[in-house]
């Protein structure tokens, strides 16, 4: 058993090693042979306080793996609701009860990369970075900003920091403004295909593209259910995973 888990670990760490467009690194945290303990690091996403930054991971791989999650904390700190800003602690679904054992180390940092595009301030793991991105947003991408460049070796200037710099002087009018997002959010939706944004939204949250999460549902042959929102069975949310990641 402890063999086929190593085996699996050794094979995802491959994988990883072999797509070099993710720019996600991840190795044994000593250098050697220990594949129980692990460091990954991946870049901050594009269009946020995090762009440039890198990010690193500690990653423990528990016995009971796949079965159980791994677990994760974040070596580089950061600013962010649903990260300890003391102990690096995470707040993610996808390391805990909406873990499934189709999933990798690989999806994993993928959820936690879009984490930091999504942060869910009324679920945080800290409290006090929470509270200042809904009273005080901007202050929240200043400090976000602040702490990147300091922990993560961000640079001083990004493309977010100019497009930060240009919105004060934009004379775009404003209705004209209401109605591009209105046509953004109605051409988003169609993009759902009737099925509920929400339960698309939790494998899009797990990293994966809009579109390739509705054709893996479609492959499924998921019930659309009238746009509400529902539990999905367990054995369907494999299946799912199955195709995003593209297992046979």
């Amino acid at each position: 058993m402890a063999s086929n888990r190593l085996r699996r670990i050794a094979k995802e760490l491959a994988d990883i090693q072999s797509d070099v467009d993710s720019k996600i690194l991840a190795e044994a945290a000593d250098g050697g042979s220990d594949l129980s303990h692990l460091h990954a690091s991946f870049p901050g996403p594009p269009d946020t306080p995090y762009e440039g930054g890198t990010f690193v991971v500690d990653i423990k791989i528990p016995q009971e793996y796949p079965f159980r999650p791994p677990q994760m904390s974040f070596k580089t700190k950061l600013w962010h609701p649903n990260v300890s800003s003391q102990t690096g602690a995470i707040c993610l679904d996808t390391l805990g009860t909406a873990w499934s054992p189709v999933l990798t180390i690989k999806s994993a940092l993928l959820s936690l990369q879009s984490l930091l595009s999504t942060p869910e301030p009324k679920d945080p793991q800290d409290a006090e970075v929470a509270s200042m991105l809904m009273k005080n947003p901007e202050q929240f991408q200043r400090v976000a900003r602040e702490w990147a460049i300091k922990h993560a070796n961000a640079p001083k200037s990004t493309n977010w920091e100019n497009t930060i710099a240009q919105q004060p002087t934009k004379s775009k009018p404003k209705s004209q403004k209401i109605l591009s997002r209105e046509e953004e959010l109605r051409q988003q939706m169609l993009r759902y295909q009737g099925y509920n944004k929400d339960l698309i939204d939790r494998f899009v949250n797990m990293g994966f593209d809009i579109d390739r999460v509705v054709e893996a549902f479609n492959y499924v042959n998921i019930d659309r259910n009238n746009g509400e929102d529902y539990e999905l069975e367990e054995a369907y949310m494999g299946d799912i995973t199955a195709r995003l990641l593209g297992e046979p």
